[in-house]
């Protein structure tokens, strides 16, 4: 099917003509809408004041802190995988909770991480002994990450936390063995995350997990988390089996219950505009060069993979006028993938893709000396703002010495 204003990651269009809107804009650059922001933002901010649950951003997927003043209203803080994005958090959502988790924290940066965050995760038994003393001391709520075991996911093993194997979170075998009193008592949460871009339902077949494997210990808890990958702003998500989760865990351990999700803050909340640079063939396959690049400005596509929606486009054979859209580095996988477009492609074309606040910018790369795309401000009355000025010397400082002695 045809991409059109009427789905939902270019809904927050439908009042504007787009191609008009963004026609002036330099390209490839990314453009975040305050309007749809607002409207996750009230779906959060709603499941929390019906529930009791308090809900945090995963930085890991939206970091443009331009609009963390515009969400701060809506969650309880921000989630953080490490240093510098805590230091975020506490900087730029003053006054709001800072979470932590990473998958080993580092001794020199242990001490400075004590300054921004106030709810520390470890991910091991053995670090939870050896920096949980020194949290405790900090005043602190430590949580130790358990591994259910449960995976609800299918076909994307890299974002799967409960494949086989997987490097994240505490199994019950290894708590078994490893944990003992005087480490418990260190401990005021646990905290599991194990989806990716999924429905309740998943969660809760994954809390079963969690109730079999950990139940004997949840009731010593103050608090669980449950992580993010929870798609709760989609259109067609289920809030009400989310609520049962919720108040499942409320009533059944006495728990504050914690929810940080990522992409459901941002979902459909961004676009990324690009332009056509030429068209070559090969084979009968006709190929649009793109200023812009999967590779370095939509790293989920090749690393996920996935297909990102474009407007006016389908990503069904057989209908419409066939592009294979391409990036211009010299990475010769670097493939957006295969559309249909309404009317046929040229030079100097916009190419507009939807859902591209989350992944996007806080994963991008400068690799073939790729210029970073800017980022703009579609505020709610229709106009737009630049937020940053990337160029070359962005690129340089990545590589070398800012100032030569």
């Amino acid at each position: 099917m045809v991409k059109t204003l009427h789905d939902p990651q270019f809904a927050g269009l439908s009042r504007y003509d787009p191609m008009a809107l963004f026609a002036a804009l330099p390209t490839p650059c990314y453009v975040i809408d305050e309007a749809r922001l607002r409207e996750n933002g009230a779906v959060l901010a709603a499941l929390a004041e019906r529930t009791g649950c308090r809900v945090l951003l995963a930085q890991k997927a939206f970091s443009n802190y331009d609009f963390y003043p515009l969400l701060a209203p809506y969650l309880a803080g921000t989630e953080a995988s490490g240093l510098y994005e805590a230091r975020l958090g506490w900087e730029e959502m003053p006054g709001k909770e800072v979470h932590v988790f990473c998958g080993a924290y580092r001794q020199e940066e242990f001490q400075e991480l004590l300054r921004y965050a106030d709810h520390i995760v470890f991910n091991s038994i053995h670090q939870l002994k050896v920096f949980g003393p020194l949290g405790k001391m900090a005043g602190k709520s430590l949580g130790l990450r358990i591994n259910p075991e449960c995976s609800t996911q299918e076909g994307h093993a890299i974002y799967d936390p409960c494949a086989p194997g997987s490097r994240m979170g505490v199994t019950r075998d290894v708590w078994d063995r490893e944990m003992d009193e005087e480490t418990l008592a260190l401990l005021d949460g646990l905290h599991f995350h194990t989806l990716c871009e999924q429905n309740s339902d998943a969660l809760n077949t994954t809390l079963a997990a969690v109730e079999e494997k950990f139940g004997d210990v949840l009731p010593r808890m103050q608090w669980l988390n449950m992580g993010g990958g929870h798609h709760i702003t989609r259109p067609d998500y289920d809030l009400a089996t989310l609520e049962n989760c919720i108040r499942h865990a409320q009533q059944a351990w006495n728990v504050t219950v914690y929810l940080e999700p990522g992409e459901a803050v941002a979902l459909n909340a961004g676009y990324f505009v690009s332009r056509v640079l030429d068209i070559v063939e090969n084979g009968g396959t006709r190929i649009a060069i793109l200023d812009a690049s999967a590779a370095c400005h939509m790293p989920d596509v090749l690393e996920m993979p996935y297909q990102p929606p474009i407007l006016g486009a389908s990503t069904e054979p057989g209908e419409g006028h066939p592009f294979r859209l391409a990036g211009p580095t010299c990475l010769a996988g670097d493939v957006v993938g295969d559309y249909s477009f309404e009317a046929p492609l040229a030079e100097g074309d916009l190419v507009l893709f939807g859902d591209m606040a989350i992944y996007t910018t806080c994963k991008n790369n400068t690799f073939n000396g790729m210029p970073l795309p800017d980022l703009w401000r579609l505020d709610r009355a229709g106009s737009l703002t630049r937020l940053t000025r990337f160029g070359y010397e962005t690129f340089k400082e990545r590589l070398g010495r800012a100032n030569r002695l």
